[in-house]
């Protein structure tokens, strides 16, 4: 009887350390593997923006052996689908850009810093945990939902207010866009917010201060770098939208700042080439890919930005 215990004893122990040993090789080939698959998808991702550089240079190449750079940079005219006489000033699709995006930053910045304000420092955490999801769930609408909105429903209530607005036009458009980026900046500044240390607010209010002073003064001049980089990242999201511009905004490249007229975006104009406007080969095609060659530089500048700033706002409380 003792024999056949203690066979049965050693044999459990050689079953165990048997599957120990399985154990401890899966883990080696786990922590093996890891890392190259991490490695992949980081070299995917390398290499498809190399990939999109890439493209974009040799086709805007292309486009600047037949038109000069310079007039395209300062020409005030935009006509790439006249047979005769064309014009590829890029000058009205950065402006009306520009003009969409200014519009959507009034709406986005003062509407969304509020809500982070009241999020932060108002809202009590049951009312934070109902209030947040709601509001970022307009970030989930898909942007030709939001086109469409700004056509049919914002654009004729704007027309009863504004009887000079056209159909298609910079206004409506922009506002759209700024309600959309409502929740980058209330969720992105929130945070920023949320991180000042608590000693702020206290020391303030110590001193005598009431909320909103303790706000205004010492909780928002704390998280400017975070909210500033919120704001440059909603910036380089309203430059490139497409969708809400080609269905609100027209296709009328035109240098003004009226917003009431129809324009055409960076983006815009690129949709309307690749949906075949412009055949294969033409200097109109190879425009396309010089007007994303402009968009890219601009969005790659942003996020530049956007991340310098949020580099400093990391270290601010160090």
């Amino acid at each position: 009887m003792a024999l056949s215990k203690r066979s049965r004893s050693v044999g459990s122990v050689r079953m165990l350390i048997q599957r120990n040993r399985k154990h401890h090789r899966k883990e080696q080939l786990l922590s093996k593997a890891v890392p190259v698959l991490l490695f992949t998808a980081a070299s995917l991702s390398i290499l498809t923006t190399i990939g999109i550089v890439w493209t974009l240079a040799t086709e805007t190449t292309v486009f600047f052996q037949h038109i000069s750079i310079i007039h395209f940079v300062t020409g005030k005219e935009w006509l790439p689908f006249f047979r005769t006489n064309a014009q590829y000033g890029i000058l009205p699709l950065v402006c009306g850009t520009f003009l969409v995006t200014a519009i959507a930053m009034m709406v986005a910045i003062p509407i969304g810093l509020g809500c982070a304000v009241y999020l932060s420092e108002y809202a009590s955490d049951r009312l934070r945990r109902i209030i947040k999801p709601l509001l970022e769930i307009l970030a989930g609408i898909p942007t030709i939902v939001y086109g469409f909105f700004a056509l049919t429903f914002v654009t004729p209530m704007l027309q009863t207010i504004i009887p000079k607005l056209q159909f298609f036009n910079a206004l409506s458009p922009g506002i759209v866009i700024g309600i959309m980026l409502i929740p980058t900046i209330a969720s992105l500044s929130e945070d920023a917010i949320h991180a000042v240390p608590s000693s702020f607010r206290e020391g303030s209010l110590g001193l005598g201060a009431t909320r909103f002073e303790t706000t205004v003064r010492v909780v928002l001049p704390s998280a400017l770098s975070g909210i500033l980089a919120s704001i440059v990242l909603a910036v380089s999201r309203a430059m490139g939208e497409t969708m809400i511009v080609v269905i609100a905004g027209g296709a009328t490249p035109v240098l003004s700042i009226n917003p009431m007229q129809s324009i055409q975006t960076l983006t815009a104009y690129i949709v309307q080439v690749s949906l075949g406007d412009a055949p294969h080969g033409t200097i109109a095609y190879y425009s396309m890919y010089a007007v994303g060659s402009v968009l890219f530089i601009f969005t790659f500048f942003m996020n530049m930005a956007a991340r310098h700033i949020a580099r400093r706002f990391k270290g601010g409380y160090s």
